[in-house]
Order: C-alpha cells, then structure tokens, then sequence
C-alpha cells in the first residue's frame, strides 16, 4: 500500500512537472517581449534625443545668429547715431557762424545807410538873372573850376570784401533791386577795389537778368569804358551783344560779338561770341 501511494506522489509529480515548464517558458516569453519592447522603446527615446539635440542645436545657432544680427545693427544704428550728432553739431556751429556773420553784415549795411541818409543832399542851382552871376559875362568874377569827384568815406568797421560779399549774395539769390543797391554802395566807397569792374559788371547782370536791358546797357559800356584794362571787359562785351539781341537789335549784338571774337580771342566769351554769331546768321 504503501508504495502504490509513493508511486502516486511520483505520478503527480511528474504529471505536475510539465506544467510548471510550459508555464515558466511562458513567462520568459512575456519578459522577452516586454524586454523587446522597452528596447524598441528605448530606441526611439534615443532617436528622440538626437533630434531634440538636433532641434535645440539648431535653435542655439539661430539665436547665435539672431543676436549677432542684433548687436550688428544695434552698432550700426550708434555708429549713426554718433554721425548724426556730429552732423547736428556742426549745423548748430555753422548756424551760430551764420548767425554772427548776419548780425556782422546787419550792422555794416546799417552803418552804411546812415552814413548814407547822413550826407548832404545835392543842392540844385538855379539860373540867375544877373550877368554878375554869369562865369562868361564880363567882368564876372572868376570862379573856381569844380573839384572831380572822389570816392565817398566808407563807414568805420566796413569792410570791402564783406560790403561785396553781401551785394552778390543778393544778386546769387535772385535779390536784383537789393545787389543793385549794394553793388552801388561798394563803388561808391571802394571805386578803386580790384572786385570793382566784377561790381559794375554785375549790376549790368542784375539789370539784365531784371529784364531791364536798356539800362543794362548803359552799365555794360561803363564796363568798357571805366575798367578798359580789367578782365570783365570780354564778358561785358559779349553781354552787350546779348542785350542787343534781347532788343531785337541784331546788327549792333553782331559788333559786339565780333569785337570779342577780335581783340579777346582766348577768352572763354569768344566761344560763346561765335555760337551766338552763328545763331544770328
């Protein structure tokens, strides 16, 4: 009895040890899978961290690039900045310049005219009736011969160059009644100044340019006739010719470009004398 009961031990033992492997291989299976897939998890969380670092490497070389951009044009915009403060401040010195140079020429020009307005003003004669009065009656007394003119006594503080300088900066701006005015006051008390026949001459130029041009002409032949030795002498004859020829007088604008062509052929006028001549024919 006894070893039919051991037997039967043995029996189910052995009957019990085939289930105990199956089930033992199917946990290792589970556990291989599970294995595989924490591998396959794994991986992609490798992956995703290559491309994460990829992604964040990508986005530090565009940050890099962005803030070497920005400090780039962060030094642009100072270095124009510093430029245009430099600039502003030296309008701001040329217009304090400007300022001082205005108030300079405002005091000069009213030194000027109440030098001017101080002068005494011409006295007109009037014819006498009595034959004492008469230079040429006899037994008239003899009387002085009339001083030549002179030059008037410019104001003190007036300088040549500044009372010229401010006449053409009139004529330049278009300003021809105020360049006539000034050029005028220049010869009045500087009749002897090397910029004298440019002054006479530019007042024939502002007459001109003023539409006035039979009175241009009239200051164009002072040109010729008080300042013969000076350069401005082709320049006034060929303005003359251009005159003339404004006046619809074309034989007389004819001489005046041929007499420039003649005795001032190396002058710059003499060019433009002989296309205004071919302009004529």
């Amino acid at each position: 009895m006894r070893r039919m009961s051991v037997l039967a031990v043995i029996a189910a033992a052995l009957l019990t040890l085939p289930a105990s492997a199956s089930a033992a291989s199917k946990e290792q299976q589970l556990l291989m899978a599970e294995l595989r897939i924490m591998q396959q998890n794994q991986q992609m969380l490798q992956q995703s961290l290559i491309a994460l670092a990829d992604t964040l490497k990508a986005v530090n070389g565009r940050l890099d690039e962005q803030a070497g951009t920005s400090r780039k044009a962060l030094a642009d915009q100072r270095l124009l900045i510093e430029g245009m403060t430099d600039t502003v401040r030296a309008l701001r010195e040329k217009s304090d310049d400007t300022n001082v140079r205005l108030s300079s020429i405002t005091q000069e020009l009213e030194s000027i005219r109440q030098t001017i307005a101080s002068q005494p003003a011409p006295v007109s004669v009037i014819p006498s009736t009595d034959p004492a009065a008469d230079p040429g009656a006899p037994g008239a007394p003899p009387t002085a011969t009339p001083a030549a003119p002179t030059a008037g006594t410019p104001p003190p503080n007036v300088s040549p160059q500044r009372t010229y300088d401010s006449a053409y900066s009139d004529y330049a701006a278009g300003q021809y009644e105020l360049a006539i005015v000034g050029f005028q006051t220049f010869l009045k008390f500087f009749p002897r100044h090397m910029s004298a026949d440019d002054a006479q001459l530019n007042i024939g130029n502002s007459l001109y340019n003023g539409g006035k041009y039979r009175e241009a002409v009239v200051e164009y032949q002072k040109v010729i006739s008080d300042f013969p030795t000076t350069d401005s002498v082709p320049a006034a004859h060929y303005k003359l010719g251009q005159t003339y020829m404004a006046l619809k007088q074309n034989d007389l604008a004819r001489k005046q470009f041929e007499t420039v062509m003649k005795n001032f052929d190396r002058s710059s006028e003499a060019t433009l004398a002989k296309q205004a001549l071919d302009r004529i024919k």
